[in-house]
C-alpha cells in the first residue's frame, strides 16, 4: 500500500461528504473499514474524531448539533422506537425559541426502556422510563410529544424564569394545550418543585387566555352574531347559576372552554339545560385544530334554539 492509497473505499468518502457525516462501528464494517483503521483516523490531528465510544465522526472540527444528536442516537442503538429525544434537545427540535439550539447543549437527553444497561456518556444523557412515549419524527430524528419534553426539562431546570418561559411559548406558540401539560408536569410529580409551582399558575392563565382568543376568532370566522363575553348568568329571583365563556341571550345559547384543569362536571351545567339553555362545550384543541367546525357547532346550537321554545330569563352580568 503506497502512502497516496486512500484508506477507505469510494462510497463512504461519499458518505462523509454529504449527509452521512456520523457513522458507528457496525455501519463502517458494512462498507469495507476497519475498527483498527477508523481509530487509526482519530488519532491527534487526523480527519475523523470519535465523540462517543463506537460513533465516529468522519471530519475534523466541531461537530454540529445535528451531528452530535446522531452521534447521540447511534450511540445508544437499539431498535427503532426504543430511543426518544427529549427534554431541551426535543424542544430546539420542536421550533421553541426559548430553548437552546442543539449545538448551544452539552448533553442531550434521551428516553430509553428502563431495563437498558447503557450508560450515560459524553453529550449522551439516558433517561430511563417504563413506557416510552410516541415518538414524532422531526428532521429524521424519534422526538417525544412537546409536553412530554417540557415536563422532563423541567425536572432538570432549576431556573423558574426559564421554566415558565417555556411553558409560556408552549401554549402561546400553539405546540400544545395548557392541560397536557400540566398533566404531564403532575405525571412526572413535579407540581412541588419551586421552578414548575410558580410557573403553573401562569400555563393556566396562558392556556385560558389563548382559548378565549380562538373562541374569538371562530365566533369572528364562522360569522356569528356577538354574544356577550365571559359573562355570570342569574336567574331573576337572584341564585347565581354558572359562568360561560359566552352567551347569546336571546337564544338562549351558551358556549364553555372545556379545558379539563378545574375538576368535575359541576352541578350548574344540569341547571343551565333545565332551564332551557343549550350549553355547547368546545375544547382548547378543536379550537386551535378546528375553528371553524366549533362555529358549526355553535350556529347549529342557534338554529335549533330559534326553533324550538324559548329559554327562561336570566339576568347577565360580567364576571
Amino acid at each position: 500500500m503506497s502512502e497516496n492509497t486512500p484508506l477507505v473505499p469510494r462510497p463512504l468518502r461519499q458518505l462523509a461528504e454529504g449527509v452521512r457525516s456520523v457513522m458507528t462501528t457496525r455501519e463502517l464494517r458494512r462498507h469495507g473499514v476497519p475498527v483498527a483503521a477508523a481509530h487509526e483516523r482519530c488519532r491527534p490531528g487526523g480527519p475523523w474524531q470519535m465523540p462517543l465510544p463506537g460513533v465516529f465522526l468522519l471530519h475534523a472540527g466541531p461537530p454540529s448539533g445535528e451531528e452530535t444528536l446522531r452521534a447521540v442516537l447511534g450511540y445508544i442503538g437499539g431498535r427503532p422506537g426504543e430511543a426518544v429525544v427529549t427534554g431541551l434537545a426535543a424542544l430546539a427540535l420542536h421550533g421553541f425559541n426559548g430553548a437552546p439550539s442543539l449545538g448551544e447543549l452539552d448533553r442531550m437527553d434521551v428516553l430509553v426502556p428502563r431495563t437498558r444497561r447503557l450508560r450515560s456518556s459524553g453529550p449522551a444523557r439516558l433517561v430511563r422510563t417504563e413506557v416510552l412515549p410516541r415518538a414524532v419524527e422531526l428532521a429524521g430524528f424519534p422526538v417525544a410529544p412537546v409536553e412530554r419534553a417540557l415536563a422532563d426539562a423541567a425536572g432538570r431546570i432549576g431556573d423558574a424564569t426559564t421554566v415558565r418561559r417555556l411553558l409560556t411559548e408552549a401554549v402561546r406558540g400553539g405546540h400544545c394545550e395548557a392541560s397536557a401539560a400540566l398533566r404531564e408536569l403532575a405525571r412526572a410529580r413535579l407540581l412541588g418543585r419551586p421552578q414548575v409551582a410558580g410557573a403553573v399558575r401562569t400555563l393556566l392563565a396562558e392556556g385560558r387566555s389563548v382559548s378565549e382568543e380562538r373562541l374569538l376568532d371562530a365566533v369572528r370566522l364562522g360569522r356569528l352574531p356577538d354574544p356577550c363575553w365571559n359573562v355570570g348568568l342569574w336567574l331573576p329571583d337572584g341564585p347565581y347559576v354558572g359562568a360561560v365563556d359566552a352567551y347569546w341571550p336571546a337564544q338562549g345559547v351558551a358556549v364553555e372552554i372545556d379545558d379539563r384543569t378545574e375538576g368535575g362536571a359541576g352541578e350548574w351545567r344540569g341547571t343551565l339545560a333545565g332551564i332551557g339553555v343549550r350549553l355547547v362545550r368546545v375544547t382548547p384543541r378543536r379550537l386551535r385544530e378546528c375553528p371553524l367546525g366549533e362555529a358549526a357547532r355553535v350556529r347549529a346550537a342557534l338554529r335549533a334554539a330559534a326553533a324550538g321554545p324559548p329559554a327562561n330569563y336570566l339576568v347577565v352580568l360580567p364576571r
